[in-house]
């Protein structure tokens, strides 16, 4: 006999040998047993999941002597045929090569004849989704309302290309994509089967790198051992499929969150050179950090197949980390995945993607700020700086300052500065003196809830015109010399300043004697 590659020779024969699809294969074996048999069915998955699989292992059950059962001989001829497709009651099609109308008629032809063996003849078409308009508006009719001998089963990839005319006639199967541990013990039984040892690091690479098709991983394991014969490592996966070991996704990981950007860079260099595949790189690195933060979450989700002296220092990195930065982090990473797919420089939009998710851990975000504010207001006790007098206001005087054109609106005027702290206070009639308060210590909420109290009277214009009572100003001691006598001089040399010059050249101001 010829030889069998691994996907074919250990392919499920009866409804306990389908791996990871408990769901569909617990309800096909409860309308067996219960006599509740639809006249279609329709099963949606990704490649490799068991689609032509399930629906053979079904074909065998509905056609099996004394069917239909569930409990069916895999080595009785009959079910040899179907499992061989040579069977004359099950007709397999493929949808991509028989697509047209005509296909279509000659079945709507040939379903009036009884099967030859079994209790029914069933139609088989695999990507059903291949099919034109026309040819699924042909098959509507007899879709609808078969001969009672006449059972359908659909297989696609794209269920969204078909019909709703379609799906709607038909119960629906998702077969799901099987997890990377169904795939690595499976992996490891075959292994045993043919005499050749595989390491547990080696079958879970292998499993990962299936992305939940069980036949891509068969295909895998054949073809490593066609190169490595009896012994299989981890390593070797790594280099022939390109795949990233998990101590190296774990050290990048561990580099983006202690901010270490020269390194991470360098590992992206190393992995380049070495020629591996940085789209899947990528694809791992995002696989970790959403294992982290799923981990963080949730105390009893897994570690996506990490061992526990590559995690441990991993999850220490990421202890200082806020979960809301971890999920930043993905986004920017699964934003540069996306752009990687189409980019013919992969590499430059990976460290792009990365140092983007470096410096978005240093980023001041709004949860921050609201941290900050609240940790502001438990202060436990400040200074209240001293409130001035209105006697000591009264010695303060302000400058003289010409009330502004109305014309003037675009020029900014620029005045002297000011040797007070505070305008001139004015004693009003009928007004009584502000008080000062005591000095005491309060609170920073105390002095916010308070600010709005301090003044209710509008603060004073600058360009409003200034009146100037010589009465009520007081006498300066021998020495000083007040505003009014301060020579030309001093405010042609402040005017003069190179950045008071440089200020009225950028907003084009002039200055108002």
């Amino acid at each position: 006999m010829s030889y069998q590659v691994f996907a074919r020779k250990y392919r499920p024969r009866t409804f306990a040998d389908v791996l990871g699809q408990d769901h569909v294969i617990s309800t096909l074996r409860n309308a067996i047993e219960r006599e509740r048999l639809a006249h279609a069915w329709l099963f949606v998955g990704p490649r490799g999941t068991g689609k032509t699989t399930t629906a053979r292992i079904l074909a065998k059950a509905l056609n099996c002597p004394g069917g239909p059962s569930i409990e069916f001989d895999p080595d009785d001829p009959v079910c040899q045929e179907i499992g061989n497709g040579t069977s004359l009651d099950v007709i397999e099609i493929d949808g991509a090569s028989n697509n047209s109308v005509d296909n279509i008629r000659d079945i709507r032809e040939n379903v009036q004849f009884t099967p030859t063996q079994g209790k029914f003849k069933i139609y088989y078409i695999d990507e059903v989704h291949m099919l034109t308009s026309a040819a699924f508006n042909a098959l509507l009719k007899t879709l609808e309302e078969p001969p009672e001998h006449v059972k359908f089963i659909f297989a696609t990839t794209e269920p969204n290309k078909i019909l709703p005319t379609i799906i709607s006639r038909c119960q629906r199967f998702d077969l799901r994509p099987i997890p990377t541990e169904t795939i690595a013990k499976h992996l490891q039984y075959i292994s045993d089967k043919e005499g050749v040892q595989l390491d547990d690091p080696a079958a879970w690479a292998i499993a990962k790198g299936a992305d939940g098709g069980m036949r891509d991983a068969q295909s895998m394991l054949d073809q490593l051992v066609a190169f490595c014969g009896e012994k299989i490592t981890e390593q070797n996966v790594l280099e022939i499929f390109g795949f990233t070991s998990r101590e190296t996704v774990a050290s990048l990981a561990t580099n983006i969150l202690k901010k270490e950007s020269p390194s991470t860079l360098e590992l992206i260099h190393q992995q380049a050179e070495s020629g591996k595949e940085l789209s899947q790189l990528l694809g791992e690195l995002i696989s970790c950090m959403r294992a982290l933060l799923v981990s963080r979450l949730d105390t009893n989700a897994g570690n996506e197949g990490f061992p526990a002296e590559i995690w441990d220092p991993l999850v220490s990195a990421s202890k200082n980390i806020q979960t809301d930065r971890i999920l930043n982090l993905i986004d920017i990473l699964a934003d540069s995945e996306g752009r990687m797919k189409w980019a013919a420089n992969k590499r430059l939009h990976l460290e792009i993607g990365i140092i983007k998710a470096i410096q978005s851990l240093n980023d001041a975000r709004i949860s921050d700020v609201i941290k900050a504010l609240a940790g502001a207001g438990q202060l436990e006790q400040i200074d209240t700086p001293a409130v001035p007098t209105p006697a000591a206001e009264t010695t303060a005087r302000t400058p003289d300052v010409e009330p502004t054109p109305a014309n003037s609106t675009s020029q900014t005027t620029v005045v002297a500065p000011s040797t007070s702290a505070a305008p001139e206070a004015k004693n009003e009639p009928g007004r009584k003196p502000v008080e000062e308060p005591p000095k005491e210590k309060r609170s920073l909420d105390d002095l916010i809830n308070a600010a709005p109290e301090q003044s209710t009277e509008p603060a004073p214009e600058l360009n409003a015109p200034q009146q100037h009572e010589e009465s009520s100003s007081p006498k300066l001691e021998s020495g000083q010399e007040s505003k009014e006598d301060e020579s030309p001089a001093a405010d042609d040399s402040f005017y003069q300043d190179p950045l008071i010059q440089e200020a009225l050249s950028v907003f084009k101001g002039t200055i108002q004697q």
